[in-house]
């Protein structure tokens, strides 16, 4: 399995709205930042969009894994390739954001050793069109999460 980053007529927009249902967004940052793939043989398995930020930080700003793989790691094994290529690019911080209703999101990213630096209320509320249920929770905030690196 390798982590590789994605030339800009092969990125997955179906795999990213997984993690992100706002095609504004990922357009956005598609533009602004990196995809990377994670690949087994010719099969993309996941992806994930870093995107530079402020001086010495980067952002993960969307991971997601293929349905039938997930719950196998590929998101930890992901987010540790993330932590790789920042420090390889000379970031010193990199952060994270999820939904409050993203529960095995939280847990993982916690797991990973990220903290939970701040809350943006009413993210999802004021920047998606459609209301977002995870869970059988409405997704209303942004959870902002951040690891040294």
């Amino acid at each position: 399995m390798q982590v590789r980053k994605a030339n800009s007529g092969e990125i997955p927009r179906n795999l990213l709205a997984l993690a992100d249902p706002s095609e504004k967004s990922v357009n956005d940052y598609i533009e602004r930042g990196i995809c990377f793939l994670l690949e087994e043989g010719s099969k993309i398995k996941g992806v994930m969009v870093l995107l530079p930020t402020r001086p010495h930080t980067i952002e993960i700003v969307n991971i997601a894994v293929e349905e039938q793989y997930q719950d196998k790691g590929l998101g930890k094994y992901m987010l540790n390739e993330a932590f790789k290529i920042a420090k390889l690019e000379g970031y010193t911080i990199i952060e994270i954001g999820t939904g409050n209703s993203s529960l095995q999101q939280l847990f993982l990213y916690q797991k990973c050793g990220f903290r939970i630096t701040g809350i943006d209320k009413d993210f999802f509320i004021k920047h998606y069109d459609s209301p977002i249920f995870e869970n059988g929770i409405q997704c209303c905030d942004m959870i902002r999460l951040s690891k040294d690196l």
